[in-house]
C-alpha cells in the first residue's frame, strides 16, 4: 500500500471571475491556505494571463508555481480537477524559464525597466507606420524596419504572439529568442530572425515625434518610446510545474503540428 503523500505549505492565488473564486474556495476548505512568507510552493487558479501576473506580482516569493486552468486559455496550466492535488504536485515536473529584460528610454528622457515571460513587443501608436532600426550586439542588422511593430520573445512565449504574428515556434531548451516583425512593409522580403538566447537586442526608433511607438513586456507598457534594449535576465529563474502527461514541453512541440 503506498504511502499518503506529505502536506504541502500551499499559497492559493485566483483570477477574479466567478469560476475562479469558487475554486479557490473548495482548494482551501480541502488542502488548507499557507500565507505566502511561510509557502513552499504557488498554485495559480485561472488562464495564461492570470498566470503571467502571478509570475510578476509574486516574483520576489521566489517559489514554484503549479497552475490549474480555469480560464480561456491555459498554455501554461495544467487540468483543473480537485482531488488529488497533493500527489500531482509530487509527480509535477520543473521547467525553468529565463525571462526577458526590457530597459527603455522615453522621448521625455525617462528610463524604466520590465521583466517578460512571454515577450517584449514594439506598437505604433498612431495610424503611421513605425519606422524602426535594429541592432543585434552592438551591429546593425536592419538599417530601416517600416511596420506595425516587432518582438523579441521567448521559447515559452513564441507559441502566443509572436506565432500568431508568424514567428518560429521555439521549443523548450533551444537557448534561442524568436525576432519577429508585425505586418512589415520593408524590407519587403524580411521575415524576422532566430537569435541567440544571450544576443542582446536594441531598437531605435526613427522619426519618433512623428511616428510614435510604444514598448509592452507582456502586459507593462511604456508610450512614446525611443529606443528599447532587450536582453536574457541571466539573474531571474523562473520554476513552474506541470503534470507528466500535460508538459510544457510537449506542448510546444505539438504546436507546431496543428
Amino acid at each position: 500500500m503506498s504511502e499518503a503523500p506529505e502536506q504541502r505549505r500551499i499559497h492559493f492565488v485566483a483570477s477574479p471571475s466567478e469560476k475562479a473564486q469558487a475554486a479557490l474556495a473548495e482548494m482551501e476548505k480541502r488542502y488548507g491556505q499557507s500565507p505566502l512568507e511561510d509557502s513552499e510552493i504557488i498554485v495559480a487558479l485561472g488562464g495564461d494571463g492570470f498566470m503571467l501576473r502571478t509570475l510578476h506580482r509574486l516574483l520576489s516569493a521566489r517559489l514554484p508555481v503549479y497552475g490549474m486552468k480555469l480560464g480561456k486559455v491555459g498554455f501554461l496550466m495544467n487540468r483543473y480537477r480537485e482531488d488529488g492535488l497533493l500527489e500531482r504536485l509530487a509527480e509535477s515536473q520543473t521547467v525553468e524559464l529565463k525571462p526577458l529584460r526590457m530597459e527603455v528610454s522615453t522621448e521625455a528622457g525617462g528610463q524604466s525597466q520590465a521583466l517578460a515571460m512571454n515577450e517584449v513587443s514594439l506598437l505604433r501608436q498612431t495610424n503611421q507606420a513605425a519606422h524602426i532600426r535594429i541592432l543585434v550586439n552592438g551591429t546593425v542588422k536592419v538599417e530601416e524596419l517600416v511596420c506595425d511593430g516587432i518582438m523579441v520573445a521567448t521559447a515559452a512565449g513564441s507559441t502566443a504572439y509572436n506565432l500568431s504574428a508568424h514567428g518560429p515556434i521555439l521549443p523548450l531548451g533551444t537557448d534561442a529568442l524568436a525576432l519577429t516583425p508585425i505586418s512589415p512593409f520593408r524590407p519587403r522580403r524580411w521575415r524576422g530572425a532566430v537569435l541567440p538566447s544571450s544576443a542582446r537586442v536594441r531598437f531605435e526608433i526613427l522619426d519618433h515625434y512623428k511616428r510614435p511607438v510604444s514598448a509592452t513586456a507582456d502586459a507593462q507598457e511604456v508610450r512614446d518610446v525611443v529606443s528599447v534594449d532587450i536582453h536574457e535576465a541571466q539573474d531571474v529563474t523562473l520554476k513552474l510545474l506541470f503534470d507528466p502527461d500535460h508538459n510544457l514541453e510537449d506542448r510546444i512541440l505539438d504546436e507546431q503540428f496543428l
